[in-house]
């Protein structure tokens, strides 16, 4: 059974062990690999995002943020990311995690969702998406540097909720 809780500081650790996981493969986050430790948890756990952590039997299998997509007059459109720790992908912990983010945007009062970089190769991630009801509204050429594909496109989603 997954829980979904908001991130406390006891929790960066095992973000971070997740989020280092992905970043460095370079092949979906637009992290560079070299970011550091605290750079990355700094940025996904800063005090304008609302961070959360997934966990499966107390154990922590998942992250996500809601932010603002813009400031101010943007600031009715959230955007999101989220991360799963390799040892556990194809289990639902990311769709689970996407529809939470859903409810809880909603709630948080927001219009919509928007993805600015969805890595147009990443097809686990796009179809997750779109099989939740997001839309691919634009795709931006070479947007990414993929670490073995080099560059690729990657879309822009949006779901209102």
């Amino acid at each position: 059974m997954l829980e979904i809780r908001k991130a406390i500081s006891s929790d960066a650790d095992e973000i971070w062990k997740i989020l280092h996981a992905i970043i460095c493969k370079a092949d979906s986050f637009a992290y560079s690999p070299s970011s550091t430790k605290e750079e990355m948890l700094s940025y996904w756990m800063s005090a304008n995002k609302h961070t959360y952590t997934a966990l499966i039997e107390n154990k922590i299998v998942g992250t996500l943020f809601i932010q603002d997509n813009q400031p101010g007059l943007g600031s009715h459109i959230a955007n999101a990311a989220y991360a799963t720790s390799p040892t556990i992908y194809g289990k639902g912990i990311g769709k689970q995690m996407g529809l939470f983010s859903l409810l809880e945007a909603k709630k948080m009062g927001y219009y919509a969702i928007q993805f600015n970089i969805v890595v147009k190769s990443n097809e686990r991630a796009v179809k997750l998406w779109q099989d939740i009801g997001f839309n691919i509204i634009g795709e931006i050429p070479e947007a990414f540097r993929h670490k073995t594909l080099g560059f690729v496109n990657a879309y822009i989603m949006y779901q209102k909720l």
